[in-house]
């Protein structure tokens, strides 16, 4: 393991003195993969919790990121056309809106209590918990992970979860910030990156870490994207080998 750098997360919206200002970035030696030096207690996981930025809210900004979903849910269709869908990590719920738009049956798990009680005033079924606590197998046709896996202190856990809740062949979409990208560098050299002062980010994962994970973990890739959700971000999609 080697020391990559230190960033400060003081400034960050959600962040609470508890919490030490420094995050310190690591990067493995064997495969390059880019990971924080440890991770939040449950107590002070809770205490950020407690607070959720506006934007991350059930109904932010419904009709821009209403556009922004529909180009989401539209890349997924064409590999699966219907059944249930589950959205880890909510948020605002526009992913979850818009694929019932496309006849998905939406069900969503996020870790704020808040936003869960929100979304079920939407009439949207939700749940306050971690995948890792979802009962079941072979239950879901697609699950999304936007912008979830590298909050995840153990993303492989979660991945875990997601192979055995999905049907055969179902269907993962995931996306995150990429780390090995000109975007990315470019960022870094003006001295203006945001991520490595993401106080709720333990992972950053390149395009190639991401594409071996997921074949360790049983997920193939079939398409990759560029989002449109937050800056320097990808988007891939995955089926589920069996």
């Amino acid at each position: 393991m080697a020391s990559l750098c230190k960033a400060d997360c003081s400034r960050h919206p959600l962040y609470r003195p508890v919490i030490a200002p420094t995050m310190t970035w690591i990067r493995c030696n064997d495969c390059s993969h880019v990971f924080t030096d440890g991770y939040f207690s449950p107590q002070a996981a809770a205490i950020i919790f407690e607070n959720t930025n506006e934007y991350q809210k059930p109904g932010a900004a419904f009709e821009q990121q209403r556009h922004v979903s529909a180009r989401m849910v539209e890349s997924v269709a064409r590999y699966i056309k219907s059944g249930s869908w589950l959205d880890v990590g909510f948020g605002s719920g526009s992913l979850l809106f818009t694929a019932e738009e496309w006849g998905f049956t939406p069900i969503g798990i996020d870790l704020r209590q808040s936003n869960v009680e929100a979304m079920r005033q939407f009439g949207i079924e939700a749940n306050c918990a971690d995948i890792t606590a979802v009962d079941g197998e072979n239950r879901f046709s697609v699950i999304s992970m936007a912008d979830v896996l590298e909050h995840m202190p153990f993303p492989q856990e979660g991945l875990v979860a997601a192979r055995r809740l999905l049907l055969p062949d179902g269907i993962l979409f995931v996306s995150m910030p990429n780390y090995n990208c000109a975007a990315w560098r470019l960022l870094d050299a003006n001295n203006a990156n945001p991520y490595w002062g993401e106080l709720e980010h333990f992972h950053n994962f390149s395009r190639s870490r991401l594409y071996t994970l997921m074949k360790d973990m049983g997920f193939g890739a079939i398409h990759y994207g560029v989002s449109e959700r937050y800056r320097v971000c990808m988007e891939v999609i995955l089926r589920r080998i069996n």
